[in-house]
């Protein structure tokens, strides 16, 4: 008995064999403490004072890795990434909508509309705030607005 594959089913197959090629170069996976370099369970010890630790990831972006430690501070989320050696890449931290400058905040409103403005966080690079980051909810739709602290739209 000859099996017979129609060309939909050729096509079909050859296009799930491409798929994994366009996917992103980030990948995301929990780990544990035990699982992070020396220098990176330091900064996560030091970071996490304080506060409480939800989780941790490692993170492959463009083929560099990080570790990110989630954290539960006095009510608010905050994640730390962190590079291989310890140092501390990036901050993300929720913060009212109301502490962030007049020019951000009025481009973030602007930019919500009607759109309910479900949290803000701030997004701080080598100690300076450099984005502030709006997740916004339209018709049951997750969507982000980024600027920067003048109120500058960042891509």
């Amino acid at each position: 008995m000859k099996i017979r594959i129609s060309s939909i089913a050729w096509f079909l197959l050859f296009v799930f064999s491409l798929a994994p090629l366009g996917q992103a170069q980030e990948t995301e996976r929990k780990v544990f403490m035990k699982d992070l370099p020396a220098p990176v369970q330091a900064t996560v010890k030091e970071v996490s004072k304080g506060a409480k630790l939800r989780g941790l990831a490692m993170e492959t972006e463009n083929g560099k890795t990080y570790y990110e430690a989630e954290l539960l501070v006095k009510g608010h989320s905050k994640d730390v990434t962190i590079d291989p050696d310890g140092k501390i890449v990036t901050v993300e931290e929720q913060v009212p909508l109301a502490s962030v400058p007049a020019g951000a905040k009025a481009e973030i409103l602007k930019q919500a509309g009607k759109s309910k403005i479900l949290l803000v966080e701030s997004i701080t690079e080598n100690n300076v705030i450099v984005a502030y980051e709006a997740h916004v909810k339209t018709a049951g739709k997750m969507s982000e607005i980024k600027v920067d602290p003048n109120g500058n739209p960042v891509k």
